[in-house]
C-alpha cells in the first residue's frame, strides 16, 4: 500500500464523514504541539476554501517523523467555506489573512514563525512521513539557505497513469537540468523551506498573482545554496489545480513543453532578476 492511501480515504470528503479516530489523533496531536514554544522548524499551511482537503493535510503532518521541536500554523486567506470553522474544531493555531493571494498569506505565516526553519505548507497537499524531517536537515548544512523537492499527482479515475508517469518523469528531468543554474525557477510554494531570518530579509512579493516563492528563493540565492532534494522522502502528493487551468493532462503537457523549448537556452546561464509579465502583477485598486 501507498504512504499515502490512507489520507485519500479524507481527501475531498466532507468533514463530517471523518473517522473520529482520525480527527481526534490530530487534534490532540496539534495540542501538544501548541505547547513547543522554542520550535527549531515553523510548519506553515496557506488555506484558501480548503475544506475538504485540510484533514488530510494536517493528518499527514501530525504523522510525521523528526526528533526536534516545530509548530504548525495555518493561515486563513479569506475564505468563503467552512475552513475556518474546520480550523477551530481542530485545535489548529491560526491566524486570518483578509487579503487574498498566496504572497499575502505566506507573509502573514512568516511574520508569525518562531522557528529558525520555515516550511511552507498547501492545505491540498499530503505529505510523506519524513517529509518535515529532510528538508530540516538540509537547511541546517552550512551554507543552506533554502530547500524544494519534487511532487506528484494524486491518482485519480479522469487521469491516466502512463499519462502521469511520462509527464512527471519528463518535467523531472527538465527541472533537474534548469536547477543547476535558475533553481529558484523550480521553487513551488507546496515543497519549499528556507532560513526563516533571511526570509524575513526579504519577504514574500505580494504584487504578483503567483510565483512568490520562486521570487524569494531568487532573492536568497545569492546569501547561499538552494537546495534540490530529489529523494522520495520528500516528495509530495497534490491536486490537479495547474493541470486542470490548462483544460487537460495532455494541453498541460503541450504548453510547458512549448513553454520549455522556447527557453531551453536560458537554463544554462544563471540570472539575476527576470522581468514581470503584465499578466501575473496584482491589478492595483
Amino acid at each position: 500500500m501507498k504512504w499515502y492511501s490512507k489520507y485519500i480515504q479524507v481527501y475531498e470528503k466532507p468533514f463530517v464523514s471523518a473517522p473520529q479516530q482520525v480527527t481526534d489523533f490530530v487534534r490532540n496531536k496539534l495540542q501538544k504541539l501548541s505547547e513547543n514554544r522554542q520550535p527549531l522548524a515553523s510548519v506553515i499551511l496557506i488555506c484558501h476554501n480548503e475544506e475538504t482537503r485540510l484533514l488530510s493535510c494536517l493528518w499527514s503532518l501530525c504523522e510525521n517523523q523528526y526528533d526536534f521541536p516545530i509548530e504548525i500554523l495555518a493561515i486563513n486567506n479569506n475564505s468563503s467555506d467552512h475552513t475556518e470553522d474546520l480550523l477551530k474544531q481542530l485545535g489548529v493555531t491560526y491566524f486570518n489573512e483578509l487579503q487574498k493571494g498566496p504572497g499575502h498569506a505566506r507573509q502573514c505565516g512568516l511574520n508569525q514563525a518562531k522557528g529558525a526553519y520555515h516550511i511552507c505548507i498547501d492545505a491540498d497537499t499530503i505529505y510523506p512521513p519524513h517529509y518535515i524531517e529532510t528538508h530540516v536537515r538540509e537547511l541546517m548544512k552550512k551554507g543552506v539557505v533554502g530547500t524544494f523537492s519534487l511532487w506528484s499527482f494524486i491518482p485519480d479515475e479522469t487521469h491516466s497513469k502512463f499519462g502521469l508517469w511520462l509527464y512527471e518523469t519528463l518535467r523531472d528531468l527538465y527541472l533537474t537540468i534548469q536547477a543547476v543554474q535558475r533553481p529558484e525557477l523550480c521553487v513551488r510554494g507546496m515543497t519549499f523551506g528556507f532560513n526563516t531570518e533571511l526570509g524575513r530579509k526579504f519577504g514574500f512579493r505580494k504584487d504578483i498573482i503567483r510565483g512568490e516563492d520562486g521570487s524569494l528563493a531568487l532573492s536568497m540565492k545569492p546569501y547561499g545554496k538552494l537546495i534540490f532534494i530529489h529523494s522520495k522522502k520528500a516528495r509530495v502528493m497534490t491536486g490537479y489545480g495547474t493541470l486542470n487551468n490548462d483544460g487537460s493532462l495532455f494541453s498541460s503537457f503541450k504548453v510547458r513543453v512549448v513553454k520549455g523549448v522556447k527557453g531551453i537556452g536560458g537554463i544554462f546561464s544563471k540570472k539575476k532578476e527576470y522581468k514581470d509579465e503584465e499578466s501575473n502583477l496584482v491589478k492595483k485598486k
